[in-house]
């Protein structure tokens, strides 16, 4: 049996990330083994499921992965767990543009799992059963087999909201509490290594109020899963440095698994503190460089990548990783030197520029094919003319006029966050065993 369920929310806003959290950390201190996974493109509750469950969360997202990749990436993790818990996205049926596609309930249907549905009902009562029938009934297909009230005023205030929901479960009941709550900043909450983070209380919180046996017996409604056939990772013979620390940390757990499954070892590195590891290729994800750009441009692995990449070392980069690898970055009127590698200047803005699901087109010697992805960034970066651009954008804004995709020798960059359900990870792979070679 696959025990499994899917916590989404009426709309952003409702407490589906706390109660989530609560019901990982809850179930762990009972010593269940809990695998956890995220709905869409984050790269930060994953870290708080992660830290909570003590293994990777797992992204499922049904327009970068497709449904064939959601269910295969479920199936590897689902099997050899007490239960599964995936926490969604948004309100439970919003998807890309007016589609269902990439929304918790698409993930819901393509695993047939069964959904719980956290409502924030203050101010209000009986309004509550309209919802909740509402959301019952949109989608048939979707089985909505519990309902979590969040933000309850009073008992009294519980005992209406119930008094009106007949036939779907409540399993909890969740009185309003300040002390509960995450930090949050411009792209987001707050890391879970950025802060003292103890899920102790949070399990004690949702332990008191809300009824988890009820959610187990949900969760063993949902169907069996076949598990995937278990491929030994084959000796890796090229080694890629990803940049990891508080300037560069938004990666996708699969990426890794798909580094190694082409025969990769990933060597964790900290640009902040000047580290150059001994590699063959390396990789720069997103994050927040523009909260360490002074100690970034006296950097000693800022310094010393222009020749890298002029050397020929494969280098990837996205969004943060575009933002460093170009010439300067400007914050608050301030300029800072940044790794050179592409003819492009960043800007720091105080408006959101780009939020979004991503496709490109690449035909590149590069890069080729079709690429997958989301952007999400409160910057420009201004490319010199002659600035060759990889991806036509049919989706997203790209760098500039509809492109995107920085390209200089072996050097890749991108606003695009991409995902290995369509980057070409055995391609990159090959490039930097091309480099070992010569």
């Amino acid at each position: 049996m696959t025990k499994t369920v899917l916590l989404a929310g009426t709309h952003s806003g409702v407490g589906k990330t706390t109660v989530s959290m609560g019901i990982m950390a809850a179930l762990k201190k009972r010593e269940m083994d809990v695998q956890p996974y995220k709905v869409g493109p984050d790269y930060i509750d994953p870290t708080y499921h992660t830290a909570i469950c003590g293994k990777p969360s797992r992204n499922l997202d049904t327009f970068m992965m497709q449904v064939e990749g959601v269910r295969r990436t479920f199936s590897r993790h689902a099997k050899n767990n007490d239960i599964n818990v995936i926490e969604g996205v948004m309100g439970l049926f919003d998807g890309m543009d007016s589609t269902e596609i990439a929304s918790s309930a698409h993930v819901a249907k393509s695993l047939g799992v069964p959904v719980i549905l956290v409502i924030n009902v203050h101010g209000m009562s009986r309004s509550a059963a309209a919802l909740v029938k509402g959301f019952s009934e949109f989608d048939r297909d979707v089985n909505i087999a519990g309902v979590i009230l969040n933000r309850v005023g009073s008992p009294r205030h519980a005992k209406m909201i119930k008094d009106c929901i007949p036939g779907i479960p409540i399993v909890g009941t969740l009185p309003r509490n300040q002390d509960i709550s995450v930090p949050s900043r411009h792209l987001g909450l707050y890391m879970a290594h950025e802060q003292d983070f103890d899920a102790t209380r949070l399990a004690d919180f949702i332990e008191q109020n809300i009824d988890l046996d009820t959610i187990i017996s949900i969760a063993e409604s949902a169907p069996d899963i076949e598990p995937a056939m278990e491929e030994k990772l084959p000796e890796s013979d090229v080694r890629i440095g990803v940049a990891m620390d508080g300037a560069f940390c938004f990666y996708y757990q699969e990426m890794f698994d798909s580094f190694r499954e082409a025969g990769a070892e990933i060597v964790p590195f900290s640009p902040i503190e000047g580290e150059v590891p001994e590699v063959d290729g390396m990789y720069f994800g997103g994050g927040y460089p523009e909260l360490y750009l002074k100690e970034l441009e006296n950097s000693r692995t800022t310094k010393i990548l222009k020749n890298l990449s002029a050397d020929g070392m494969p280098i990837y980069g996205e969004c943060g990783g575009l933002q460093y690898l170009s010439t300067s970055y400007e914050v608050e009127d301030k300029i800072y030197r940044t790794a050179d590698l592409f003819p492009a200047e960043t800007v720091m803005t105080k408006k959101l520029q780009a939020l979004g699901y991503t496709e490109g087109t690449a035909k590149g010697d590069f890069i080729k094919g079709t690429i997958r992805g989301h952007e999400f960034h409160y910057s420009v970066t201004n490319c010199a003319s002659d600035a060759k651009l990889a991806y036509e954008m049919k989706r997203g804004k790209g760098i500039r006029d509809g492109k995107d995709g920085i390209t200089e020798h072996n050097s890749l960059a991108s606003y695009t966050h991409a995902h290995p359900a369509s980057f070409p990870v055995k391609s990159f792979v090959e490039k930097c065993r091309e480099y070992k070679r010569r």
